[in-house]
């Protein structure tokens, strides 16, 4: 998980180095050097791997979603009722309802803080295999035809003539 943090915090300093080397290396472009981009956002966004595992990510995590939306509800209503009934019960009763609320509130936070690490956690499992196999399809493409250099996200302006974005996908759809 750190090294896909890492990866994502460093895509930048990537464009960045990319092009210090392509302007430092201009004789290198002239001998013919072949270099492409890859979009991991539309990696991430279309290839079918990705769409199962967000897919598999739902249904993994909707119970206790639908869990949480109906104990906010649970708690909105007795807010609301204690509001309105604070006019007409006692100020001990109140008290204690206030209580009894706040601590279903936290214990409701702490649910919900839960649900969201959990959630981040398998997403981020689930998208380094997709990562994965997209850095094996890139590896497999850039072998195969020939390309000195190939980057992915990071760049300032990228010309769709380099960008193999659409064949790595077809590898990953497979």
């Amino acid at each position: 998980m750190k090294s896909l943090i890492k990866t994502f915090t460093s895509l930048p300093t990537a464009g960045l180095l990319a092009v210090c080397l392509l302007s430092a290396a201009p004789a290198r472009a002239d001998e013919g050097s072949k270099i492409a981009f890859v979009s991991s956002e539309r990696i991430l966004r279309e290839a079918t791997p990705a769409k199962a595992a967000q897919s598999k990510i739902e249904a993994e995590f909707s119970k206790r979603d639908k869990d949480l939306q109906d104990q906010a509800t649970r708690l909105k209503g007795m807010a609301d009722k204690l509001d309105k009934d604070s006019a007409v019960i006692s100020e001990t009763e109140r008290i204690k309802r206030q209580r009894e609320l706040s601590d279903l509130d936290k214990d409701f936070q702490r649910k919900q803080r839960e649900f969201r690490e959990d959630l981040n956690q398998r997403r981020n499992e689930e998208l380094a295999i997709v990562l994965e196999r997209s850095t094996k399809a890139i590896k497999q493409i850039a072998e195969a035809e020939k390309y000195d250099m190939v980057f992915q996200e990071g760049g300032v302006y990228v010309s769709p003539r380099i960008d193999i974005t659409d064949k790595v996908l077809k590898i990953l759809n497979k």
